[in-house]
C-alpha cells in the first residue's frame, strides 16, 4: 500500500497525500494502484498534479485504454474533457446526465473496468463527485432480499439516463438517444471470482417481466439503499486531485454545478475485462 494512505470510510475509499502523479508511472506504482482499487474501490491522490502524458501512461499500465470516438483531445485521443462549457468539449450538452447515479458503459456487454479523473479547474459551488459501493450494499442485504432479486434482469438504456436530465427532449434529441442500443443485464452482477454487486443507476429502465411501476419501485429502493451514507463518499475536488475508481462496482455522480463554472476535468477510461454475468 502507499505511504500516507488513510481510509476514507469503513466501506469505501482511501486518500493518499504527498505523492506526485509522476511517481505513479511505473510498474510498481500501477501495481499499488490496482491493489488499492481492489481493496477500497475509490483511490484519491490529493493534489497529485498529473499531466496528460503521465495520465495516459499510467492508464496504459493499468489496462487497455478507451480511445474516445467523439470528444477526445487532439494530442491524446484517450483523454476526454469533462465540462459543461461547449468551448471545451463537444459533449458538454450530455454531461448534465452525469448528475445522476450511474456506472459508465452500462449499455455495453462489458462495462468499463475503471476510470481515472484529474482536476485541472474546480467549481466554486457544486461540482463534487459522489461515489457509492454496490459490492458493500449488496452484501448488506438480507438473505430473503438477495433471494428475491437473484434472477432478475434489468434493461439499461442511454435514453433512460438522459431523460432524467432532460425530461422534455426534442424529437431530434430523442432520436439520437434511441440510436444507442439498449442492453439487458442481471440485477446482481456475479464476477468470476464470486464477488457480487448490484448493477443499478440512471440507465436502469425497467425490470424484465415485471409491471413497470413494481420494477421502478424496486430499482429506486435499491438505489436509495446503495447510496446511503454508510456506503458512499463525497469527494470535494482540489486542483490537481487524481481519483481512480472501480467502475464496475462503484456508482458515481457529479454534484450539479453551473454551466458557466470553470470546472474542467480530464478523464481516461479502461476497457472492461469481464462481461456482466
Amino acid at each position: 500500500m502507499f505511504a500516507n494512505a488513510t481510509p476514507i470510510t469503513a466501506t469505501i475509499g482511501v486518500e493518499i497525500t504527498e505523492l506526485p502523479g509522476s511517481h505513479l508511472v511505473d510498474d510498481r506504482g500501477a501495481a499499488r494502484c490496482r491493489a488499492a482499487l481492489d481493496q477500497y474501490g475509490v483511490v484519491v491522490f490529493r493534489e497529485a498534479h498529473i499531466d496528460d502524458d503521465d495520465l495516459v501512461a499510467l492508464s496504459r499500465l493499468l489496462g487497455d485504454v478507451v480511445v474516445a470516438q467523439v470528444g477526445g483531445q487532439d494530442e491524446h485521443p484517450e483523454i476526454s474533457a469533462i465540462s459543461l462549457d461547449p468551448a471545451k468539449t463537444v459533449l458538454a450538452s450530455l454531461n448534465q446526465g452525469t448528475f445522476h447515479w450511474h456506472i459508465d458503459g452500462a449499455t455495453d456487454a462489458v462495462p468499463q473496468k475503471a476510470t481515472l479523473l484529474t482536476a485541472l479547474e474546480v467549481s466554486d459551488e457544486g461540482g463534487d463527485t459522489e461515489f457509492a459501493n454496490t459490492y458493500a450494499s449488496y452484501e448488506a442485504l438480507g438473505d430473503d432480499e438477495k433471494a428475491e432479486i437473484a434472477d432478475l434482469r434489468v434493461v439499461h438504456s442511454f435514453a433512460a439516463a438522459q431523460t432524467l436530465a432532460n425530461p422534455e427532449p426534442s424529437d431530434k434529441q430523442r432520436a439520437a438517444w434511441d440510436r444507442v442500443p439498449t442492453r439487458e443485464h442481471p440485477l446482481v452482477w456475479t464476477r468470476s471470482n464470486g464477488r457480487k454487486s448490484l448493477l443499478l443507476g440512471a440507465t436502469a429502465s425497467h425490470v424484465v417481466g415485471w409491471p413497470e411501476d413494481k420494477g421502478r419501485a424496486l430499482l429506486d429502493r435499491l438505489l436509495g439503499w446503495s447510496t446511503q451514507p454508510r456506503f458512499a463518499l463525497r469527494h470535494h475536488w482540489r486542483r490537481g486531485d487524481l481519483v481512480l475508481w472501480d467502475n464496475t462496482g462503484m456508482l458515481h455522480r457529479a454534484v450539479p454545478y453551473a454551466p458557466t463554472s470553470a470546472r474542467l476535468l480530464h478523464r481516461t477510461t479502461l476497457i472492461g475485462e469481464e462481461a456482466v454475468a
